[in-house]
């Protein structure tokens, strides 16, 4: 007889206590939209400050992260930022995300392929969603520390890094999700 691991609906942080986050990802949704990532990532921001502030840390050497869940169709990230603390240009290999910042300001240059190199500032509280196919970077913006929260649908596909944004291919093929078992 063999025994089979099966992994729970929902992984989460063991910090991360609070009831109210298991209602909010939905373990049945296996695809999410922007749009959907989005209010995730900002009910999150707004109604689990504190217990993410617990979960928080800064690292003057490089960024700091971790995951608060996973479920089949979305995981749930939290990043730090220090002034100057950048990713390098990437995207999500098809996947669609979405951040909301819980303290500071973020700068993000964007682009979608075969489109302008853009850029916005993203501070406490502000919240986008975007599609499969966005590449971007993000810096922490000012003298004060930041921090956000990220979504992915689906879960676990790999990123892409690239020099610059402006050597993004005019058209991406998505990346295959990583298998868990």
């Amino acid at each position: 007889m063999t025994t089979s691991l099966v992994r729970p609906p929902i992984e989460t942080h063991p910090q991360l206590t609070d009831p109210l986050l298991p209602e909010l990802l939905h373990p049945s949704r296996l695809l999410w939209t922007p749009r959907q990532l989005a209010d995730l990532t900002t009910t999150v921001v707004t109604e689990l400050t504190t217990s993410l502030r617990e979960v928080l840390r800064f690292d003057e050497d490089h960024r700091w992260w971790a995951r608060l869940a996973l479920t089949d169709g979305v995981e749930l990230w939290l990043l730090s930022w220090l002034p100057g603390q950048h990713t390098k240009p990437h995207d999500h290999g098809g996947a669609s995300g979405s951040f909301t910042v819980l303290q500071g300001e973020l700068g993000e240059e964007y682009r979608y392929p075969g489109g302008p190199i853009r850029r916005r500032t993203h501070t406490a509280g502000e919240g986008i969603g975007f599609g499969a196919g966005r590449a971007h970077q993000v810096t922490g913006l000012g003298d004060q520390p930041a921090a956000s929260v990220h979504a992915y649908s689906p879960p676990l596909v790999a990123t892409r890094e690239y020099a610059s944004l402006a050597d993004v291919p005019p058209e991406i093929p998505p990346l295959p999700a990583i298998v868990r078992s």
